[in-house]
């Protein structure tokens, strides 16, 4: 094994256990690699790992800015593993969700991952609901979802005592899991095979070097310069950029297109105190309501026992801001100052206020709550943690609903590949990704 690669293998190691600069692993000033995955999210994780199990005799790298991986999105997700009833036929997202969940399952039991395959209700609690409910079920027998059915008022009870409804769509292969803990699975397999991982590796910079690197013997065969805040860079032929809600900024350090913008909404959930989680088995849902752009609150039952209620969404002023009070300036300025947001806040003014007003009076939240089950009280609930959600959203004030993968021109736009867009049911569907990834980065690199 080259030495490069032994010395990347345990550098790496060393810091995906949170060891940071061990002892004997300083960090180089410069390294090459021939392909260099930006962003350590479980899509980029996985994506990495792909195409290294398809190219063992290439080199690899991970970049993440933090000082661990899957600390944003994919540490801050409800934890479903979704079975794809939602999405439109023949979408992206209807395809990958699927074939994304069984691959789930299937690594999950490979691995030894704890998972719960404890199902999900959608449920109307008001018979206007119906059609749209009968609607969800036509769409995911399309899909292809396994096992679905609509049952009765009387059936919803028997599957969870304290919910009411009318009628139910039940999804009894709906599951939940710890997708941290898949996504440091997922850089344990792409470090065994020879990948490297580098955190703190906040990427500022993109060029094509004018020099080959000193005292190397490939010339021009890394022509690519990735530099980090600190100065510190690395060399490599190709990106695939995962950076979910820096993807546009990353798309314009490369000098490709910063369409779509993203804009960041923060989901705050509610938990169940212990002592009442007994009122909840599986996932509950709303039937969504196609005059509003997000789902509704639900309820999830959490691999650790707690249940979470929500999420409510609302505009976060820091791209990572999981706080009420976080605040970027710049974060904030690129918002307001886009168009599209303006677009999209004008056609969904009620719902704003709405959710807004949610946000700040639990009684508002549990109100909604307590259409599905009549039992929750205020002082069952506690505030619980958030997240944030990269929403992409285009000039026209649309979401972007889809995955959207796309590169550039010119001399570093044609060695990218940008993941531009991966919404919820990224998650879910992260090794499904990772192939259509894999296969579009060996199309577009010839690798």
């Amino acid at each position: 094994m080259p030495l490069l690669l032994r010395a990347g293998r345990a550098w790496g190691r060393a810091r995906l256990t949170g060891l940071g600069r061990a002892a004997g692993h300083p960090r180089r000033r410069s390294s090459t690699f021939d392909v260099v995955v930006v962003g350590g999210g479980i899509v980029g994780l996985a994506s990495a790992r792909e195409l290294v199990l398809r190219h063992p005799s290439l080199t690899f790298s991970v970049l993440e800015k933090e000082k661990e991986l899957a600390c944003h999105q994919s540490g801050h997700n409800s934890g479903v593993i979704h079975s794809g009833i939602y999405y439109t036929p023949g979408s992206l997202k209807a395809k990958l969700c699927v074939q994304g969940a069984a691959l789930c399952y299937e690594y999950c039991d490979r691995k030894g991952i704890p998972y719960k395959q404890c199902g999900k209700l959608i449920v109307a609690v008001e018979q206007e609901e119906i059609p749209r409910l009968r609607a969800l079920y036509e769409r995911g027998l399309l899909n292809n979802v396994r096992d679905l059915k609509l049952i009765s008022a009387k059936e919803i009870q028997a599957k969870e005592p304290f919910c009411r409804g009318v009628m139910a769509l039940d999804s009894p292969h709906t599951g939940i899991v710890n997708y941290r803990q898949v996504a440091l699975s997922y850089a344990e397999d792409f470090q065994e095979v020879g990948g490297t991982v580098l955190t703190d590796f906040e990427v500022t910079d993109m060029e094509m070097a004018k020099e080959s690197p000193s005292e190397s013997e490939d010339g021009m065969k890394y022509p690519v310069i990735v530099r980090n805040s600190k100065g510190e860079e690395i060399r490599c032929q190709h990106i695939v950029t995962c950076a979910g809600l820096y993807s546009d900024r990353l798309s314009e350090i490369s000098g490709c297109s910063h369409e779509p913008r993203i804009v960041p909404f923060r989901g705050d959930y509610l938990v169940l105190k212990p002592e009442k989680c007994y009122m909840v088995k599986g996932n509950i849902y709303p039937v969504p309501d196609p005059r509003f752009p997000f789902l509704g609150v639900h309820f999830t039952p959490r691999m650790d026992g707690n249940v979470w209620l929500g999420p409510n969404a609302v505009l976060a002023f820091k791209r990572e801001g999981y706080k009420l009070y976080d605040f970027s300036a710049r974060d904030f300025i690129d918002a307001v100052v886009y168009s599209g947001l303006w677009k999209l806040v004008f056609r969904n003014i009620s719902y704003g206020m709405s959710e807004m007003y949610r946000a700040c009076f639990l009684s508002a939240q549990v109100k909604q709550l307590q259409k599905f089950i009549p039992e929750v009280t205020i002082s069952d609930i506690l505030r619980g943690p958030a997240g944030v959600r990269a929403q992409a959203l285009d000039r026209d004030g649309n979401l972007v609903d889809d995955f959207v993968f796309d590169g550039g021109t010119g001399d570093i736009g044609s060695r990218v590949l940008h993941v531009r867009n991966a919404p919820s049911p990224a998650a879910t569907s992260s090794l499904a990704i990772a192939k259509m990834i894999a296969d579009e980065a060996e199309r577009r690199f010839g690798l």
